[in-house]
């Protein structure tokens, strides 16, 4: 049977030749910034969504529930089927772009991918900037959300192809490390963007995501594609320079051989998506969908992609909620290097688990408070003291995520898959990302207004599902060489026996074991 690539006999606890050096770390960091385009759109799109001008020209209903011309209580005011469609469009369309991005990041490499994806989010910053109709946004959001598509499912895979395997989690969580950059920038700039009196702020928002655009698109176009795809496209002489570049030693034959031997499997299969659905790859697709997918219930969105609009129906007023998404966008920053420091040393499992506990405690005391202040009539008037326990509560959420389920709902996936399955198992990643993305973000304030406190109950309840869930299902990738991780799922208790024996002499050999 042809199989895919196999730990070798020196088991997972082998190490390669060469180390971290400059130009693999410059390397990583400037594909890592492919993070910047989806994090700044998750960043400016609450903050837009919050100010008068953009809903007075665009979504006129829920500017008047608002400020007050049409009754409601607090927890529906932003209860708009149509302004949610405008944050949500942009996942459903990167949802879709994530099946056409397997094949061109397969056959095409991970730096075109990227830079495709660059020029995609461009053309929707550029659309969202002059837009003067509600559909002219729309398209733009669609633009976007094929940029954002691209760019997370070529990133993870270039991130974790080109570092070293020792040094791989810390690298790889560069690229959720550039998300919450992103999402700080964006908050900064609608906190600044809010103060132009002409009213035009929101255009300035919008079209700032140009920046980061044009960022992913240069910065790839000056990167070397990995060794794993240089290998897969014939290239051999190439791909040994730059093994031996961005390990920094000429030394790079056993782990070049683990790669070609990888290649050489992954040339049997004719189809990856037929291919990922046997048996074996059974451990793959599960945790390439249900990490993602777990990820997004933690509802890390309804913080981040909502801050402001939360706050403000926490009672807090335009600029003091703008102010707050930028505490919780700094908070998330700052806890993100949480997860670079402890990665590779403590490990996936320690950080998922400590981190949806945390989440848990939060979620918790968060909607207790809302709870204590709102009720269910959902009218209050909010004490500073008050408020800022809350935002102190939400920041405690947040970094609890930051450090665990941000980068590492990202990382385990793309290390966890041989490369003839890499790309596909990407996707389905990326898609199941954004499919929650898409439906948390659609009915988030639709269940703020019918759940009020009782949501923030709901999300703690999938966080303590997480939990449990890696404890029992996901074993530890830390250390582990990337064409190297069979051993992992063949050691494991529940996954060991969906793992065949002979896919061994398949990674060995590069030919179906019959063959040998």
């Amino acid at each position: 049977m042809a199989g895919g690539a196999m730990v070798s006999s020196v088991g997972p606890n082998k190490s390669y030749n060469g180390g971290m050096t400059f130009y693999v770390f410059w390397a990583i960091l400037v594909a890592s910034c492919g993070g910047l385009i989806f994090g700044y759109d998750i960043g400016i799109s609450g903050g837009v969504t919050a100010m008068h001008p953009f809903l007075m020209k665009f979504f006129p209903s829920v500017y008047e529930k608002e400020i007050g011309i049409q009754n409601t209580n607090q927890y529906c005011t932003f209860n708009s089927e149509t302004l949610t469609l405008f944050t949500s469009s942009l996942y459903l369309a990167a949802l879709v772009a994530s099946f056409v991005a397997s094949t061109v990041t397969r056959k095409f490499g991970r730096k075109i991918s990227m830079i495709f994806g660059g020029l995609l989010f461009l053309i929707g910053a550029v659309l969202n900037g002059i837009a003067f109709n509600v559909a002219m946004l729309y398209i733009g959001r669609v633009f976007l959300g094929v940029g954002v598509g691209f760019a997370s499912q070529s990133v993870p895979l270039y991130l974790s192809e080109m570092a070293p395997c020792m040094y791989r989690g810390r690298l790889n969580v560069l690229f959720q490390l550039m998300i919450t950059i992103g999402i700080l920038i964006a908050n900064l700039v609608n906190y600044g963007s809010d103060k132009i009196k002409a009213g035009w702020g929101w255009r300035l928002s919008l079209a700032l995501a140009a920046v980061p655009a044009l960022i992913v698109m240069l910065g790839a176009s000056f990167l070397p594609d990995t060794p794993n795809y240089l290998i897969d496209s014939n290239k051999h002489k190439e791909a040994k320079v730059v093994l031996k570049r961005i390990r920094g030693t000429d030394d790079i034959d056993e782990e070049y051989n683990d790669i070609s031997l990888a290649s050489q499997a992954s040339k049997l299969v004719n189809d990856p998506w037929k291919k990922i659905l046997e048996r074996k790859y059974r451990p793959h697709i599960i945790m390439a969908a249900l990490l993602p997918g777990l990820q997004q219930l933690t509802g890390i969105n309804v913080v981040m992609f909502y801050a402001p609009v939360l706050f403000k129906t926490l009672g807090f007023g335009n600029e003091a909620s703008l102010a707050s998404a930028v505490i919780t966008g700094g908070v998330n920053v700052a806890a993100t290097f949480v997860s670079v420091a402890l990665v590779d040393r403590k490990g996936r499992r320690f950080l998922l688990i400590e981190g949806a506990l945390q989440m848990f405690i939060f979620q918790v005391i968060v909607g207790s408070l809302i709870w204590a202040k709102f009720g269910t009539s959902g009218v209050a008037v909010v004490s500073q003291p008050y408020a800022m326990g809350v935002v102190f509560c939400i920041c405690c959420f947040v970094a609890g995520f930051a450090w665990s389920w941000g980068p590492l709902a990202w990382l385990v996936p793309s290390e966890i898959c041989p490369l003839e399955i890499r790309s596909a198992a990407q996707s389905i990643t990326v898609a199941v990302n954004m499919l929650f993305t898409f439906i948390i973000a659609q009915i988030f304030p639709w269940l703020l207004c019918n759940a009020k406190f009782g949501l923030f109950y709901v999300f703690a309840f999938f966080t303590l599902v997480m939990a449990s869930f890696v404890w029992y299902y996901l074993p530890e990738t830390r250390g582990v060489p990337i064409e190297e991780m069979w051993s992992v799922w063949k050691e494991h208790k529940v996954w060991g026996k969906y793992i065949p024996d002979d896919v061994m002499e398949t990674e060995k050999t590069g030919k179906p074991s019959e063959e040998v």
